[in-house]
């Protein structure tokens, strides 16, 4: 997960500019996970500066990123530095995990889904939103000549370009979520797309 600190410089300004790059939909985006998690204790995988925390409602949540720059401007009770691959939690300690935004940035989707099936208590669930590219090979290269423009030119106005230039090439790094989760020791219980063009995906894993 040390690619996740690539947003650090701009910690401040990054959530503003998803904002306007979802056209205000993000935290619709991922409330479309969270509103399907159980209550109780939740880990906030990859917490950035918490803006997930409006739509967590009363849930108690550990917010955990590898980006101690992002995490000083969250504002959940409990946070840690630390990275998906090696969660600093004793077994059984979650009812749900949410994670937003951050699968493309792991070093190994593998070991950090083996870390929330360990984390996970028996009947908990795990919730992930992310980007890829569209469906269907001529919508995904009508995607990928569009954000290789587009993402770059919205990085220069907040003085982040090279940054958002990688978030283009991070696009093409995983197979559909379909793929990307076969393999996981949770179940994968459903997959959706969101956004135009279907360009944003979402997953919920349970544990048996």
């Amino acid at each position: 997960m040390s690619n996740g600190a690539v947003f650090s410089d701009i910690a401040g300004r990054y959530d503003r500019l998803n904002a306007v790059l979802s056209l205000g939909r993000d935290q619709a985006w991922r409330r479309t996970a969270i509103d399907r998690l159980p209550d109780g204790r939740i880990l906030d995988l990859g917490a950035g500066t918490g803006a997930a925390n409006e739509v967590f409602g009363d849930r108690d949540v550990v917010a955990l990123d590898p980006s101690s720059e992002m995490l000083a401007l969250d504002d959940a009770p409990h946070r840690l530095v630390a990275v998906g691959e090696a969660l600093p939690f004793t077994d059984r300690s979650f009812d749900a995990v949410f994670s937003a935004y951050v699968f493309r940035n792991l070093d190994s989707v593998d070991a950090t889904l083996h870390e929330i099936h360990r984390v996970l208590r028996p009947g908990g669930m795990a919730g992930v939103i992310d980007l890829g590219r569209p469906r269907g090979s001529f919508a995904a290269s009508v995607h990928r000549a569009g954000t290789s423009v587009v993402l770059p030119l919205a990085g220069m106005t907040i003085g982040a370009r090279e940054e958002y230039a990688y978030l283009h090439r991070s696009l093409d790094k995983h197979p559909p979520p379909e793929e990307l989760l076969a393999s996981s020791p949770l179940r994968l219980v459903d997959t959706w797309r969101l956004g135009p063009m279907g360009f944003v995906w979402g997953a919920l894993l349970a544990k048996a």
